[in-house]
């Protein structure tokens, strides 16, 4: 039966060869690549024969032979959490709607087939959660751009994306388009997911840009670039802008060290690929936004022959942890190379178990890395990492700005009036009150939901009576209060308490870790119920499944696979199981899923991400295909605050821990743990091999480092001071501004930044706060409130008249230092004086953010998109006390 299934689709496809003279007909209108989408087609067929009629049955309707052959093109290299969790139907939608826009937009007859192919007809953006965004956003777009061009088109899209959805951060889950747009916020990758989605949805060819960390400051970015009339433009996302080629974003992306995209399917542009597999490429487009170098390694064993097969990693300092932008595996001659930014990389390379790195400057010449290091050495090392330095960006004209200012207020009111339409604390604590239910919590709750707040309220009223009510919404992340339906919340909290929970679990653990669907950063879909059946009809005489037989279970029945996920979007537990592959973060969470689904606790472990269960009084580590390795030896560690120290040293910000497996260095995750939240401070961790990583980063964007590589005993407690290194350079004055320069308050006032200073000084922030890098500075001062406070100093935000808009509400910004007041500053006077002083063409690069004096000098500036803005005005704030008071 098999071999005649082969055949009949082997002479289809021959009869579809024999017609390739009309082309027209076809999708696909080039054999030899038409062929290698089919024999791809017909793998991935027999891959997912579990889920055969969910996904292949479509193709019993009657296609045309273009749908027929985009159809088998996304099915030949979708990613496994596509073929998972989603159907042909669904698939076939994608398709036809594509099409449609292909036939209704005139640009859409002149965009190149393989364009068309990888940049509009592809479904999926990044590793967000998909659903029939495209319908919605093209019939909602259709009529609002037919008949502009191209470029006129991208860009009046960009300005409905900005009209339902603006930045705000949040967590890594990417939320499916339109539970952003229900929200109507998100961080920068979803917003350019969006984006995307909205493009290729009126059948612009789009992509996502990505910069997988910045070398100049502690974040990453992602935007969107459309193909316009033959040519690649880029955009900032929901941040609409009068021109293509504008953005925030531009004069630090002249500082990126790598800018790439993930591509779907064999792809043969004329890009330069960082990877290329049989699914999917990864495509380098940083010469689109800045000069560039060939950093080139070879690497060779102790004896000097070249090693083949060697891992090498291209890193930049971001984060306190050295962060890969791209990784390559050596072929025989040893070597491995990237195209990539004027400045320092820091290059890992490893066999599995011997290890070498490098320095890479922008000069450097072919570097020798020698696999000559192993596990066990004890020392420690000094280095100072400089990213590219910053270079002139293109200018827009006053009037292009003013004119575009005034349509963004119009666009922030039309998103403000929506969200106006959730409950508010008046009616969510009546709520509450009718309902029996604490008014804080359901306020806390209700707020948190956004868009999504009846589905959350209605959840509340059904399960108003069940004691793990608020414990079982405090377990959700706010994005799941903002996009999991009340059906799917009842359903595991009802079927949680019916299949019960073994006697020795904790009361304050039931809710977290048996009841709740949140597991790691995966899409809460209703998978209890199904898990219960498959298990109960493994073991009908059973009360529960035990651990083993659950690890068994998923062993005999889920594939590994850590190639053909390469989105790296979790598979749902109940996917898993069905296709039954899945790559291994998504099988230890079908291991957790399991475990609840029996009324056993478990987790992911939130510092090295395995899988846990609870038994005789603590968490015990799973290590799924290896039972005889669920216990490892401990140690702890304690990190202790240095009296030179003058900031506070944070996990992630100022250092960080890493353990070596396999060859190198892997980052533990105890980014915001309690533990850690002031220092001295310890954590218990697996014993082994570390690497303490503590970085301090100057006000240029270059960072001096100090790594200390230990190993961690048994039961051994160590010690680990943090001190902060110096970074070279003096404090200089920069310029000098009038103290005694009048400014307007917001709230009317006239008075002085002599006033405001208080005898100290003065931070000011040019803002431009309809835009994510004030936001980010915004965000970051609240960390320093305290150390603000006790400085005592002024704090002004001074947002240009031509920046003001009647959206904006400065309530909207919590905890800043007492001493915060807002203004606004007419004309520029105040931000051009500030630029004339610092000598410097100022391109509206918001935030400028200064320090000056109490007589005017300036200390500090900084412009543009910066990380630890704050810290570092503290750093000068008090070395400036310190020359005043040797």
């Amino acid at each position: 039966m098999r071999k005649r299934i082969l055949s009949v689709f082997a002479l289809g496809f021959a009869l579809v060869c024999s017609s390739f003279g009309q082309t027209h007909d076809h999708f696909l209108t080039d054999p030899a690549y038409a062929k290698q989408v089919n024999k791809q087609f017909l793998s991935r067929k027999d891959l997912a024969t579990n889920r055969e009629q969910a996904l292949f049955g479509v193709f019993n309707q009657k296609l045309t032979t273009q749908e027929k052959e985009a159809l088998e093109f996304l099915y030949a290299y979708m990613p496994l959490s596509d073929l998972a969790d989603y159907d042909g139907e669904f698939f076939l939608n994608q398709v036809r709607t594509a099409f449609k826009a292909r036939e209704y937009f005139d640009w859409g007859k002149t965009i190149p087939e393989d364009v068309f192919r990888h940049f509009v007809l592809v479904y999926r953006v990044n590793n967000e959660n998909l659903d029939n965004a495209r319908e919605v956003f093209f019939n909602e777009l259709k009529d609002r751009v037919k008949g502009m061009t191209m470029e006129q088109a991208a860009l009046e899209v960009n300005h409905w994306c900005h009209e339902k959805v603006n930045y705000r951060a949040t967590d890594g889950r990417t939320s499916a388009p339109l539970a952003l747009m229900r929200t109507s916020w998100g961080r920068c990758g979803e917003e350019s997911t969006f984006t995307t989605m909205a493009m290729r949805s009126v059948g612009i060819p789009a992509r996502q840009c990505y910069t997988p960390r910045w070398a100049h400051t502690d974040d990453n970015h992602a935007w969107v670039e459309v193909w316009i009339d033959g040519k690649w433009n880029y955009l900032g996302a929901c941040e609409p802008e009068p021109e293509l080629n504008v953005g925030w974003f531009s004069g630090p992306a002249k500082r990126a060290m790598m800018v790439h995209t993930n591509v779907f399917g064999v792809y043969d542009g004329k890009e330069e690929k960082n990877l290329q597999t049989d699914l999917y490429s990864v495509i380098n487009l940083l010469s689109n936004y800045t000069d560039t170098r060939t950093a080139k390694v070879k690497v060779v064993n102790k004896d000097g022959k070249p090693a083949e097969g060697a891992t090498v990693k291209f890193n930049v300092y971001n984060y306190a942890e050295f962060y890969p932008i791209t990784t390559y595996t050596t072929k025989a001659d040893g070597k491995a190379s990237v195209i990539t930014g004027k400045g320092d990389l820091f290059v890992w390379a490893t066999d599995g178990t011997n290890y070498g790195y490098a320095q890479s400057h922008p000069d450097s010449p072919e570097l020798t890395i020698v696999l000559d290091k192993t596990a066990g050495k004890t020392y420690q090392e000094g280095m100072v990492i400089n990213p590219p330095v910053p270079q002139k960006i293109k200018e827009l004209s006053p009037e292009k700005i003013a004119a575009n200012a005034i349509r963004l207020a119009y666009e922030d009111s039309l998103r403000n009036a929506y969200m106006k339409t959730f409950i508010n604390e008046v009616d969510a604590r009546k709520f509450a009150s009718d309902n029996g239910l604490n008014g804080d919590n359901a306020w806390k709750y209700l707020e948190m939901s956004q868009g999504n707040w009846r589905d959350i309220k209605d959840f509340m009223q059904q399960e108003k009576n069940n004691m793990y009510l608020f414990p079982y919404l405090a377990s959700l992340t706010a994005k799941d209060l903002r996009d999991t339906p009340c059906e799917y919340l009842v359903s595991h909290l009802n079927l949680g308490e019916k299949s019960g929970f073994e006697a020795a679990t904790p009361q304050d653990m039931i809710a977290g870790s048996v009841f709740s669907p949140r597991i790691s950063i995966e899409l809460i879909r209703p998978w209890r119920a199904f898990l219960q059946e498959r298990i109960d009809a493994q073991y009908p005489t059973q009360e529960r499944a035990t651990v083993e037989q659950i690890i068994n279970f998923i062993n005999s029945n889920v594939t590994l696979d850590e190639v053909a996920n390469y989105y790296k979007c979790p598979i749902s537990p109940k996917g898993s199981v069905e296709l039954g592959r899945a790559d291994k973060e998504s099988r230890n969470s079908l291991f957790v899923a399991i475990c609840r689904s029996e009324g056993i606790a478990a987790r992911i472990e939130p510092a090295t991400s395995r899988p846990q269960y609870y038994a005789n009084g603590g968490w015990i580590n799973v290590n799924l295909n290896d039972e005889s390795e669920t216990q490892y030896p401990k140690g702890t560690i304690i990190f202790n605050n240095s009296a030179s120290n003058i900031v506070k040293p944070a996990y992630s910000t100022h250092y960080t821990i890493a353990k070596f497996i396999d060859g190198d260095f892997v980052t533990l995750d105890f980014e915001g743990d309690a533990a850690l939240k002031t220092l001295p401070g310890q954590v218990t961790v697996d014993a082994g091999y570390y690497r303490l990583i503590v970085g301090s980063r100057a006000n240029d964007g270059s960072v001096t480092v100090e790594t200390k590589y230990f190993t961690l005993n048994e039961g051994e407690t160590k010690p680990l001071d943090i001190i902060l290194p110096k970074t070279e350079g003096r404090i200089q004055i920069q310029g000098i501004v009038d103290m005694n320069s009048r400014i307007t308050l917001a709230n009317g006032t006239d008075t002085s930044l002599k006033d405001i200073a208080n005898g100290k000084g003065i931070i000011i922030c040019f803002a431009d706060p309809d835009k994510e890098p004030t936001k980010h500075v915004l965000q970051d001062i609240p960390n320093q409130q305290a150390e603000l406070n006790e400085w005592g100093g002024g704090i002004l935000f001074l947002v240009p008249d031509d920046k003001v808009s009647t959206a904006f509400d400065a309530s909207v910004f919590k905890n800043l230092p007492n001493q915060s007041v807002w203004g606004r500053d007419n004309n520029r006077n105040l931000l051009n004086a500030a630029t004339d002083a610092l000598q410097i063409e100022f391109s509206n690069n918001f935030p400028l953010t200064i320090y000056l004096s109490d007589i005017g000098g300036i200390l500090y500036s900084s412009e543009g998109y910066q990380i630890g803005i704050p810290e570092n005005i503290l750093k000068t704030i008090r070395a400036e006390a310190a020359t005043k008071n040797p």
